[in-house]
């Protein structure tokens, strides 16, 4: 408190009520995997392993390089930016020696380790990753003869899975593996055994312009990728409307044709157990065609609610440490109160959560009855939050009759 010694006015700057709480980004992706090159320029870095933000393809290609045979990650990140992306982590796997050849990679290398900064793991520094995907997963599980090791296949996507889970605030994008039936993805999915609400699954792979055919070589015009990469950009596309809009009936960017050609009732198999379909529809172009977690809860069975809640959260954490050792009094929990509340009001008003009115779509409750005496003296705030998120309309049903017309009894 100030003391005041001479005559006059003195002006005195107090804090509002509440305070602003500032949304953070949704749509960073992170990709792992095989690159032309390294970044330089980093001595404690010097293979240019540890993640690494760019915003732009022209920005991807000074620092790791353009399209090179036997890597997926530089055409994921091309389809991520041309599906609307715009801010990605590079994390680099070496797969070459000094001397430019091939060396072995195995499923670990991907994996990576937090400590020293390399594969998925070591995203765990990238704290703003709300994404995660690993197109080079196909180019260490498939052999020479084309077969591809489901062994391999599955124990780096559990690792991305569990990276995905402990972390709290990304999603997996999972790659079904390739060349499989409808029937077989099924089978796949059933004993792969995922269950995990930060992480979707997607099948079939697609086919796009290989940018490495030229007239003057005998290489493909076309090449069948992983639809990770385009995914997550239509994911980032998709957040321009909202976090909350489910990222499914867009039109999947660079996709010329499917490696497999789905029916309704094949996906009719696949969509209950999470698998989220990527079909062709004439000329309305090749969509995505599901929008599921592989959760096998009910509360968590659509994407769009799960990263919606990831929003929320990571939101809240940055936007109320302002309360941290704050005086724990009835003050400080309406203070509390109505900064969420203005927050998901936003929210709410924008769409993201049902009801007429505020009411009907969230609550908010910081008082004595979730802040008890006993809990003030262990000095914690808490502060209750329910969210009616909005679900995607995933089946629409028309109902239609014949009808006599006015006047018929």
């Amino acid at each position: 408190m100030a003391v005041y010694q001479a005559p006059g006015v003195y002006v005195e700057e107090v804090e509002g009520g509440s305070r602003p709480i500032q949304g953070v980004a949704t749509a960073v992706a992170a990709f792992v995997g095989f690159t032309e090159k390294a970044p330089e320029g980093n001595p404690d870095d010097p293979e240019g392993v540890r993640p690494t933000l760019v915003t732009n393809w022209s920005q991807f290609e000074r620092n790791f390089g353009s399209f090179t045979e036997g890597a997926m990650l530089p055409l994921a990140v091309y389809g991520f930016f041309a599906n609307g992306g715009g801010r990605a982590y590079i994390v680099k796997v070496p797969h070459r020696d000094a001397d430019g050849n091939p060396r072995p990679v195995a499923a670990a290398d991907l994996v990576g380790n937090e400590a020293l900064r390399t594969g998925i793991n070591g995203l765990a520094v990238a704290e703003d990753v709300t994404m995660v995907a690993v197109p080079d997963l196909i180019s260490v599980a498939k052999g020479a003869d084309g077969t591809v090791d489901l062994e391999t296949w599955q124990a780096v996507q559990i690792a991305l899975v569990n990276h995905c889970e402990s972390q709290k605030d990304r999603m997996a994008i999972l790659d079904a593996p390739p060349g499989m039936s409808p029937q077989q993805v099924l089978e796949w999915r059933t004993n792969a055994g995922y269950d995990s609400m930060f992480a979707a699954l997607y099948y079939p792979h697609i086919r796009i312009a290989n940018p490495l055919s030229k007239p003057t070589n005998d290489l493909p015009k076309t090449i069948t990728v992983p639809p990770s990469g385009h995914l997550a950009g239509l994911w980032a596309r998709t957040d321009g409307v909202g976090v909350w809009k489910a990222p499914a009936n867009e039109v999947l960017r660079g996709a010329l044709d499917l490696e497999y050609q789905m029916t309704t009732g094949e996906q009719e198999i696949l969509n209950p157990v999470g698998i989220n379909a990527i079909r062709a529809f004439g000329v309305r172009g090749i969509r995505v065609w599901g929008a599921r977690t592989t959760s096998s809860d009910p509360l968590w069975r659509y994407l769009n609610v799960r990263r919606l809640f990831n929003y929320i959260e990571d939101s809240l954490i940055g936007g109320t440490q302002w309360v941290v050792f704050e005086p724990n009094d009835a003050n400080l929990w309406a203070r509390a109160r109505r900064t969420v509340n203005s927050f998901l009001l936003g929210l709410w008003r924008a769409g993201a959560m049902v009801g007429a009115t505020p009411d009907q779509g969230f609550y908010v409750k910081c008082d004595e009855e979730t802040n008890p005496r006993e809990a003030v003296d262990e000095g914690r705030v808490t502060i209750e939050i329910g969210v009616a998120a909005v679900k995607p309309a995933e089946f629409v049903v028309i109902r239609i009759g014949q009808w006599a017309g006015p006047g018929a009894e």
